[in-house]
Parts: C-alpha cells; structure tokens; sequence
C-alpha cells in the first residue's frame, strides 16, 4: 500500500489548487485509486496520522474523508484494525416477471446459499398482518425471519407473516419456505410487489454488513394462491449495491389498454 498511497497523496498536493474542499480533494483521490484498482478490496489504508502527515492536511480532513467513503460503502472501518477497501459486491440481477425463492434464484447462478435464522415462531398477529392475511385476533400467525448469505455475502433480511393454519410449525422449515408450503400445497403462484429506497438502520446494516444510513431496498410482497387467497405477506431489506430488478415492458396491443 505504501507505494500506492505515495501516489495518490503527491496527486492530492498537485490538486491543492482546485479550490474544492480538501477532504473532497482526498475523497475523491482514494476513491480513484480504488476505481483504478491502485489498492484493492482488503487493502488496508494508512492510520489518520500517516495520511495527514503524507498529504500535508489535517487529521480532522482526513476523518471526515475517510468517514464519507465509509458512508459510501467504499471503505468499511473494524473496530481496532483500522480502515479498509470494501470487497467488491458482484451485482445479482432479479426478475420482476418470476415469482421464485431466493434460494431457487441463488442456486441458478451457481451460488452457494445459507440462511442464518432470526425468528420462527407464533405470535399475536400484528394489525397489518390482520389486514393483508385476513386473520381475526384470536388467530396466530406464523413469522419467518432470516438473514439470506450467497457466497458468505450477506444479501438481504426477510420477514414473512403466514396464517399459523398454513404453517404450524415455522421451526420445520429447512432452507426453502416455497419448497416447505409446496408440500402442503401452498405454494403461492402470483404476488404484488411493492419496492421502494430506504435507509438503513443500526441493526439492519449490522447483519447486512454495512454502515448504517447507506442505501437500501425495501421490499413489500404481498403473494396470492392460485383461489386467489393472500397465503404471505413478507417485508424484506435488500442491499442497494448487491441488487439490480429488471423488468421487461411491452408495448400494449390494441384494445389491451387498462387489462389488468
């Protein structure tokens, strides 16, 4: 790192006429040196006080670039290690148009997938449970919570609500929640899915492995059995540089106008 570091800290002091903020200047410099593969994902980057020392700035600019980069996902910093490259996120496109698990998504890449249990169990089901699953209050419903991992990368944390009549049992369910209500003959056949940006919170970038506040994607999806009753209503958080949706639009025919 040291010859790397030589490089880009010279650059910063050439740039020093530029007028912007000088821990825009060093943002933008390691950032670069990161893009043109100078340092690497694991890198480790020199101590506050190396790098003010080599770039003739002050420790404060320094911590404030470093803590934007960090923000940014560029760097991640370990609690008594110091400061590193971030691994690069190999970006995971998703349909829009297919109704399938995540583990079935995962293992058509080639990905080894693992979930990591954070809730299965019964409760009082939530007003917004009662809602969307049409549950009474004397009713339970079943919650599924898991941290989703393809290739030991954390991806995305799901929650799913189902009627305890559908799934009595939530600690029976092996890796695939599809493949466990296909069994019984629930398996939803069509959903409505909402998507819109978040930012994340403390304990969701905690298991997602990313600074909180960085972008997000929440997930609604709300799935239907093929009689046309509400068999799920899941709530997830997917990470926003690990995911690309894709849909494919068509140009509506004739008399098409308006046909659901």
């Amino acid at each position: 790192m040291s010859e790397a570091a030589d490089q880009i800290f010279a650059t910063l002091k050439q740039s020093a006429q530029s007028g912007a903020p000088l821990y825009l200047q060093l943002r933008k410099s390691i950032e670069d040196a990161v893009n043109r593969g100078l340092i690497g994902p694991g890198d480790a980057l020199p101590s506050e006080r190396d790098i003010a020392s080599k770039a003739d700035i002050s420790r404060v600019t320094v911590r404030k670039a470093v803590q934007d980069l960090v923000k940014g996902g560029i760097l991640v910093q370990r609690h008594g290690s110091g400061t590193f490259v971030a691994p690069r996120m190999e970006r995971v496109e998703q349909s829009l148009s297919r109704l399938t698990s995540f583990t079935e998504d995962m293992a058509r890449r080639g990905m080894a997938v693992r979930s990591a249990w954070l809730d299965r169990g019964l409760y009082a089901p939530s007003p917004d449970e009662m809602m969307v699953l049409g549950l009474s209050s004397n009713e339970l419903v079943a919650r599924v919570a898991r941290l989703r991992i393809a290739n030991d990368t954390p991806l995305a944390i799901e929650r799913a609500a189902l009627s305890a009549s559908v799934l009595p049992d939530p600690a029976a369910i092996g890796s695939s929640l599809y493949a466990a209500l296909e069994t019984t003959g629930h398996r939803p056949v069509r959903a409505v899915q909402r998507i819109s940006a978040a930012n994340l919170g403390d304990d969701d970038a905690r298991l997602l492995e990313v600074p909180p506040g960085i972008a997000g994607l929440h997930i609604e999806r709300i799935s239907y059995l093929a009689s046309g009753k509400v068999i799920e209503f899941t709530r997830s958080i997917y990470r926003g540089d690990a995911y690309d949706f894709v849909a494919e639009l068509r140009l509506s025919g004739p008399g098409e106008e308006g046909r659901p």
